[in-house]
Parts: structure tokens; C-alpha cells; sequence
């Protein structure tokens, strides 16, 4: 029963499920004075349940004793072994006519409707789950039993942890696959009275998710979404100067027009003056996204205006799965960083309590996704130059200048000492076998403090000496770190619940000497990218794929 093997091997990480004794076919029984577990196996009655206690036979000794895999074959072997062996999902009626259980046509339904949780019927549905051309041959029910056992994980399994690998989206991007329990799972299907909910279930609670699935939703039930307002390209519009498209910018933004006097009569024009309600309108526009709310619609407002407003079903569906990816519980104090959106938050109890711009990496040395705990806080920290960017920006310039790192402020060291980089010839010498580092002071490139969360990929967030960058639209210009804007208003929201550190503590060591300061609560942070964010008013935000990966998913997942 190779179906069966490919069902009960596959390797999982447990849902939390509670399961009686009595639903694995365990009793408790008292052996000269002791308590001991005796499980229960009933014989089959029928040919198909010998043939499945076959299979699942067959699969238990096949595994390794100890494993995980062991487990769960052994969970529904005991299961089935409760039952008679007899089938989950098949039943006969009346006639004696085999067909889907109850339990299994609740289950249909949620396959029917699975493109409102963005998925496909068809992956699901597949001509093999047919009880008519199974017949009553017992060995084509048996392997039907177990393609619509096969059916159920695959979508449990879709909507928990998503379909999509995100390492087949980018190497870094460092996200545990989640899985689930197979064997359990089948018995609390087969033991719950709405398998089918235990089933919807699985997708993630998180709010955003559920209304991005709301939205998704209006593109099958028939409902109608709001043509998109398209503001044109054009010369930047500036407070006072007349354009036609003020008009289009008064309707996208919910901007009255200005009344026209009753004495100006029929033939009076609307007024396309840019003037200061729809200047207002536009600053609180661009201050929402993290734009420089200076009230000029340039390219990067325009691009907004109309991404903000043109979401398409592929981009929704593309956002959901990414949210599969991330953890249930994202902690009741907890940093976020949105990639696309360039922009950090601290949050508690789900309540946003600081937010700040950041800068991330360039599209060629890019931010990774992945989830951490904030652990040390350092102040005037030495940056320790990784190796690419010693071998291609140090090294040039130490051949073109010997001087250049005493220039930057930066020290090599080799076996822990300071060593003397003028004196040696870098035409002879590999760079990567010393260790470069930049002192603290005002120009570190790290500026006065760094916040840490020790990872595989030696990103943390820091301040910065390039403050300029931070009034950007665009910002993704770091070698992979995160730079904060303000990380000192940042630091000291961060510490709230610290009780023996604050920015105060931080801002006294402020100095020449580098210092470590451990948090006694570890705080979660969560490098995430999302180029759609839904406000707690339904309003969708539209974010630039900065890095194509909202594309690859879209690629990845056949839309």
C-alpha cells in the first residue's frame, strides 16, 4: 500500500490535539497492584478492513521504533485497530451502495470551496475520490479510503503551513516549514461532528490575514469592488499650481470639490486648483505610508495613489500564502519589520505603541525573512566588517591607499592583536585571513547602538550616521541590516518591561568604549515581506515588490 506509506512517513511537527485513551484504543488495567495501558485491537470484520489493517501493518514495521514517523503509524494503528479496521470516510446506504460518509461529504464541501482560502478545488477534488468507480472491488476502496485520507492532510497541510517552500523563494529567507501531525489529525477528523471546520481552522487567526481572505472573497461571490481611481503620470504637482488631475486626486481621496458660487453660472468650470484641503488630504497620504509628507505629488505619490488602490486577486493570494508562514502567536511584546513598506514597529498586545522608517538592504544584498529574540543591547559598537564587503571594498582601497583604514577609522587585527594594515602587500595577500573592524566614534558605520538578536545571517538593527536616507521613498540601501531612524526613541520604548535598563542607562554610556547590556525579557522580532497591509478600517496599502518576491510566490504558486 505505497499510498498509505507516503500518508503515514512523511515527516511532521505535532498540532497540539488532545486525544483520549479511549480513541486510540487504550485502557487502563491493574497488573499485581500496578497500573499498566493495554491497548485494544479489534479484529476485521470485513474484507476491506483486512485489507487496510494491511496497510497500516505493513507501514509500522516498516518504521523506525523511536521515531517520529513510529509514532504516528502507531497512533492510527491503534485508531483503526479501535474500529475494526473499518474505513473513516466510506459508508454504505440503503441499497448497500458504498458511498462517502457524512463526515466525508463535510470534508467536500470545504474542497469545493477552497478558492475563497485561495486555493485550487482541483487539488483536492482529484478523480481518484470517485466511490462509483471504485465499485465494491475491496482493493480499489481501500486505496480510495486512503487518496481521500491523502486529500484531507494535503489541505490541512496547505492552509496551516502553507504550499509554497520559502527557501524555494530565497535562500535566506530562514522560516521553519510548520507541519502537521497526519496521524492525529486524522483522528480528530474522523472523531469530530464538522470535520470540515476543524479543517477551515487550520488557516491562520491572524486579522490581516482574515481580511485580505475577506477581500479575496468579493472576486468569487459576485460582489463589486470599487474600479480603482488611476492618477496619470505627469510633472510634479506642487500646492497652488493647476492640473486636471486634481480632480482625479479629489475623488481618490475623498476631497469635496470647492463649492462654485451661484453667480458664476452654467458654463463655470470646476476648479483644478491644487489647493490646501487636497494638500492636507495628500500629506496625510503620504505620512501614512512613511512618504515625506511635504504635500508633492511626484513620481513615488503617484505610484502610491495607484498601487494602493489596484490589488489584484494574484497579489491577495500571494500575501496569504505568506502569512501561513508565519508564527500563531507573534508575542504580546514584539517588534515587526515590513520589508516592502521600509518601516519598524513595536507592538503590544497587538497594539502599535512605536513605529519608526527603516532602511534595509539593496535588492543585491538583501534583508533576509526570518523570526528572532531581541537579546543585547550594545552601545558604541565596533562594526566588524563581514567578508564580502572586505574583499570587495576594503581590499581595493587598501591597494590604491595604505592608509585607508587609520582614514575610516578601522583597525585589523590578526590572532587578536592590532596589526599594521600599511605594511603589508595586499597584491600577495589574502584579505579574509585577518579580522577588520571600524572603533566607535560618530562616524561608525553603526553609529551609537545596536540592537541584537544572534542569527545565521549576522543581521541586527542600528543606528546610523546617514541620517539623510531615512527622507527617501525608496529605501533599500544597507549591506542586509536594519537601520533604524530613531533608535534611541526606538531603545527606549523597546525596554519598557526592562526593569534594570532604559534609554537613560544607554544614553550614560554613551562614549569610546563599546558596551554590552543583556535584556532579562527576550523580545521576539519578526523580519517579514508583505506588499499588502490592511488597515483596521479594511483600507489595503500596496507596497513596492522590492526584491520581485511577491512575483516568485505568485510564479511559485501557478497564478
Amino acid at each position: 500500500m505505497p499510498m498509505f506509506k507516503a500518508i503515514l512517513l512523511a515527516g511532521t511537527i505535532a498540532v497540539a490535539s488532545p486525544f483520549g485513551a479511549a480513541a486510540l484504543a487504550q485502557e487502563i488495567v491493574n497488573v499485581a497492584g500496578i497500573e499498566a495501558t493495554r491497548v485494544v485491537i479489534a479484529p476485521p470484520r470485513t474484507e476491506l478492513a483486512r485489507i487496510i489493517k494491511a496497510g497500516l501493518s505493513e507501514s509500522y514495521a516498516a518504521t523506525q521504533k523511536g521515531s517520529r514517523a513510529y509514532t504516528q503509524t502507531q497512533k492510527l494503528y491503534f485508531f483503526y485497530g479501535s474500529r475494526h479496521f473499518e474505513p473513516l470516510w466510506l459508508s454504505q446506504d440503503a441499497n448497500g451502495k458504498v458511498v462517502f460518509s457524512a463526515n466525508a461529504e463535510k470534508i467536500i464541501d470545504v474542497f469545493k470551496r477552497s478558492e475563497l482560502e485561495g486555493f485550487r478545488p482541483a487539488d483536492y477534488l482529484t478523480a481518484n475520490l470517485d466511490p462509483a468507480a471504485a465499485g465494491t472491488d475491496p482493493a480499489k476502496l481501500a486505496e480510495l479510503e486512503t487518496a481521500f485520507s491523502a486529500a484531507a492532510i494535503k489541505y490541512a497541510q496547505d492552509a496551516f503551513g502553507g504550499r509554497v517552500n520559502p527557501l524555494d523563494v530565497n535562500p535566506t529567507w530562514t522560516i521553519a516549514p510548520k507541519r502537521i501531525n497526519e496521524a492525529e489529525l486524522l483522528v480528530k477528523l474522523a472523531g469530530s461532528d464538522d470535520p470540515g471546520q476543524i479543517l477551515l481552522d487550520m488557516s491562520p487567526k491572524q486579522r490581516e490575514f482574515i481580511a485580505l481572505r475577506s477581500v479575496l472573497s468579493k472576486f468569487y461571490d459576485g460582489s463589486v469592488i470599487d474600479a480603482a481611481v488611476t492618477i496619470p503620470e505627469g510633472s510634479s504637482l506642487k500646492p497652488g499650481m493647476k492640473d486636471e488631475r486634481v480632480t482625479l486626486l479629489r475623488q481618490r481621496l475623498d476631497v469635496p470639490e470647492p463649492e462654485i458660487p451661484e453667480t458664476a453660472g452654467a458654463e463655470a468650470q470646476a476648479d483644478i486648483t491644487y489647493d490646501e484641503p487636497l494638500v492636507e488630504a495628500v500629506k496625510a497620504f503620504q505620512s501614512g505610508l512613511g512618504l515625506a509628507a511635504d504635500g508633492v505629488v511626484g513620481p513615488a505619490t503617484v505610484a502610491a495613489l495607484n498601487g494602493g488602490a489596484a490589488t489584484t486577486k494574484e497579489d491577495i493570494i500571494a500575501n496569504m500564502e505568506r502569512w501561513r508562514w508565519e508564527p500563531d502567536d507573534y508575542g504580546r511584546f514584539e517588534v515587526e519589520v515590513n520589508i516592502p513598506e521600509f518601516r519598524l514597529w513595536i507592538k503590544k498586545d497587538g497594539e502599535v505603541v512605536h513605529t519608526t522608517r527603516v532602511v534595509v538592504g539593496t535588492p543585491k544584498n538583501q534583508t533576509p525573512v526570518f523570526n528572532d529574540m531581541i537579546q543585547h543591547v550594545v552601545t558604541n559598537p565596533y562594526w566588524n566588517v563581514p567578508s564580502s564587503i572586505k574583499a570587495n571594498e576594503i581590499k581595493p582601497n587598501l591597494l590604491a591607499n595604505p592608509g585607508y583604514l587609520d582614514s575610516q577609522n578601522m583597525e585589523m587585527l590578526y590572532g587578536g592583536k592590532v596589526v599594521n594594515a600599511s605594511a603589508i602587500d595586499w597584491t600577495q595577500t589574502n584579505i579574509q585571513q585577518f579580522h577588520i573592524r571600524q572603533r566607535p566614534g560618530s562616524r561608525n558605520a553603526l553609529g551609537q547602538v545596536k540592537f541584537l538578536f544572534p542569527n545565521q545571517h549576522d543581521i541586527y538593527l542600528h543606528d546610523t550616521p546617514s541620517k539623510s536616507l531615512f527622507a527617501r521613498t525608496f529605501r533599500a540601501y544597507s549591506h542586509g541590516c536594519v537601520r533604524v531612524e530613531n533608535p534611541m526613541e526606538f531603545a527606549g520604548a523597546l525596554l519598557e518591561l526592562e526593569p534594570k535598563l532604559s534609554r537613560e542607562t544607554l544614553e550614560a554610556s554613551f562614549g569610546a568604549t563599546e558596551r554590552w547590556f543583556n535584556l532579562e525579557n527576550k523580545i521576539p522580532v519578526h523580519l517579514s515581506y508583505f506588499t499588502l497591509r490592511v488597515d483596521e478600517d479594511g483600507t489595503i496599502r500596496s507596497y513596492g515588490d522590492v526584491y520581485g518576491a511577491n512575483k516568485k510566490v505568485i510564479e511559485l504558486l501557478g497564478l
